[in-house]
This record gives structure tokens, C-alpha cells and sequence, in this order.
């Protein structure tokens, strides 16, 4: 039986003695276990690649490595007087548990003003932490590392299906790597899918008023309805601020309460109940109010030009500032109504009652 004994790549400390038996990757599926590492090509002492379990020999001192370059000990440990600096020696990151091995370069010219380069630019000066291996500590994300590594190697953003770009961007603007960044930012717009106006169908409404409580306020401030079927639904005490209710058919709907403040209801039908609903400053151009409930309505500097409020209920409705030019008021209640502020004349005809 031979033995061998095991150093990590570069390392002449920590090594591990270990039976040879089987194949070579029977070995380096022991030297993974033994060094805590995913070996993948076994070096001797000079360098020398071993491709074959035929060529060690007993007591032999092997280098096990995870891919990268054979990197001598010596050379490694001992640095020639002078270059304790150089940024050409290899070093190898244990960031969240995962070994990277670069070079000093690679971390430093770069971004020599981010985070990584001040504590690689000179050996010793950051004090940065050691594992059992001589691997650099760095308590990140090793998958979010990976893309800003190869960006630092090559200049290109590179990253891999699966990865999140919001987590490499915090990564990114946690070393200091500023020109990554933009690049970030610019993906991740770019990745946004585009903002959907399209109208909300009655459908996809219903599906919102069944899972919301009776007496909780439903928040649909500026969404668009453009064209709904909202007829016959208890829409009581929501929020339809600011939305466009455009062409929207609410006969029978029941908006007591409702918040209709500078709503767009141009060419809606609303033969519904408004009893106590605010509808200020809100567009409601040519809409059909026929014989709706708008007692106590708020409908302050609405626009209600050619709208159809025959046989409406607008008993105690606030009316002031209104444009009710070529409004139909034919049979309306506009008892205690406050018609003050008028934007245009309203005629006797237009109203009966």
C-alpha cells in the first residue's frame, strides 16, 4: 500500500496523509473529503500535472487543487524581497462557505478605489481573517460574488440563469464596484416587463371585492376601468379616486359612500345609488345618470356637459362650480341642491321639478 501526503494548492501547512488505492479519482475523492474541497487535478512537488495513479509513488507530497493553476509553496509562502505587494501572486476567497482563487490583480486594477481593492492592494494592511486553509474570509453571498469575480476578470456581466440581478446589485454596491453597478441598474430596467394600463375586466373585479371584507375600503385609486362591466355590484365605501371609469357600465351599482373624487366617468352609465358619494372635480362628460340616487352627492367643479340626469335624485347635492351646459335635468329632485360658482348658465327648461 502507498501513501501520500496532501497539500492544498499553494499551501506547504495543514497536510493530510492518506492511503492510494483505486483510481485517481478514488484519490481525489479523498482528498476532497480529507481537505474540505472539491479537488479536481492532483500536482507533485514541481508542478507537474498527475493524470495517472500509475505515477505516485510512496510517500510522494501531491498538490490538490479546484481547477486553478499549480501554485508553488514556496513561492507562495516566501515572496522575493520586494514583492510583498505584487499583484500578480494568486489567493484563494472563502466567501459563504465557497473557495474562489484569483489573483491580487483581478481584485485591484480594476475598481482600485472599491472595497476589495483596499483590502487586497497590500498584504497584511486590511488584517483580513484566515481559514484552517489560508483562504481569505469574506462573509458574503458566494452566488451574487460569482458575477461581480468575472466582471472584475473580463470587464463583461455575466450572470447565470437563476441568479437574482437585485441581489449581485447589492453585492456590487457593498464592495464599492461602481462601474458594475450602472451596468446593473441598466439590466434590471431592462428586465422589468413593461407596465400593463389595460382595463381591469368585471371579472378580475369581482375577484377582488370577494376576497376583501364588507366593511374594509377597497383601494382602487387610479386604476382603470375603461369599459367595465360593473352593473349590479356593491361597490359601497371604495375608492375609485382619480381612476378612469370611462364608458363604464354601473346601472344598479350601489356606490354609497364611494370616493369618486376626479374620476373619469365620461360616457358611463350610472342609473345606480350615490347616495352621500364624493365625486369633486371629477370628468363625467355625456354621462347617462338617469334616474340615479345622488342625494347628498358631493359633485363640486364637476364636468357634467351633456350628461343625462333626468329623473336623478339630487336633493341637497353640491352642484357648485359644475359645467352643466346641454345637461339634461328633466324631472330631477333638485331640492336644497346648491347650484352656486356655475360655469355656464342653467336654464328653467332643463330642469322641471
Amino acid at each position: 500500500m502507498r501513501r501520500v501526503t496532501l497539500f492544498l494548492n499553494g499551501s506547504p501547512k495543514n497536510g493530510k496523509v492518506v492511503a492510494v488505492y483505486g483510481t485517481l479519482s478514488d484519490l481525489l475523492s479523498v482528498a476532497s473529503n480529507k481537505l474540505g474541497i472539491k479537488a479536481t487535478s492532483v500536482y507533485n512537488g514541481k508542478g507537474g500535472l498527475i493524470d495517472d495513479i500509475a505515477l505516485i509513488r510512496d510517500d510522494d507530497v501531491l498538490f490538490v487543487c479546484e481547477g486553478e493553476p499549480f501554485i508553488d509553496p514556496q513561492t507562495d509562502s516566501k515572496p522575493p524581497e520586494g514583492l510583498s505587494g505584487s499583484h500578480t501572486d494568486w489567493l484563494t476567497l472563502n466567501v459563504g462557505g465557497r473557495y474562489f482563487t484569483t489573483t491580487r490583480s483581478t481584485l485591484v486594477n480594476k475598481e482600485p478605489d472599491s472595497m476589495l481593492a483596499h483590502m487586497f492592494k497590500d498584504k497584511g494592511v486590511w488584517g483580513n481573517k484566515q481559514d484552517h486553509r489560508g483562504a481569505f474570509l469574506i462573509d458574503r453571498s458566494p452566488e451574487y460574488f460569482e458575477p461581480i469575480l468575472n466582471y472584475l476578470r473580463h470587464g463583461q456581466l455575466i450572470v447565470n440563469d437563476g441568479i437574482n440581478l437585485l441581489g449581485v446589485l447589492e453585492e456590487a454596491r457593498f464592495f464599492g464596484i461602481d462601474s458594475l453597478i450602472e451596468h446593473l441598474e441598466v439590466a434590471i430596467k431592462n428586465s422589468q416587463p413593461p407596465e400593463d394600463h389595460s382595463p381591469i375586466s368585471r371579472k378580475e373585479f369581482v375577484r377582488f371585492l370577494l376576497a376583501t371584507p364588507t366593511k374594509s375600503e377597497l383601494r382602487c385609486q387610479g386604476l382603470n376601468f375603461s369599459g367595465a362591466d360593473l352593473s349590479r355590484l356593491d361597490l359601497r365605501y371604495i375608492n375609485f379616486k382619480m381612476a378612469n371609469l370611462s364608458r363604464c357600465n354601473l346601472a344598479h351599482a350601489n356606490l354609497c359612500c364611494a370616493n369618486l373624487e376626479r374620476a373619469d366617468l365620461s360616457g358611463s352609465v350610472l342609473d345606480a345609488n350615490l347616495k352621500g358619494v364624493d365625486m369633486e372635480g371629477s370628468q363625467m362628460t355625456g354621462i347617462n345618470l338617469r334616474v340615479a340616487t345622488l342625494k347628498n352627492a358631493k359633485l363640486k367643479n364637476c364636468n357634467l356637459r351633456g350628461a343625462t340626469l333626468a329623473g336623478t335624485d339630487l336633493e341637497n347635492c353640491d352642484l357648485s362650480g359644475c359645467d352643466l351646459q346641454e345637461a339634461n335635468l328633466r324631472g330631477s329632485n333638485v331640492k336644497g341642491a346648491i347650484f352656486e360658482e356655475m360655469l355656464t348658465p342653467l336654464h328653467m327648461s332643463q330642469s322641471v321639478r
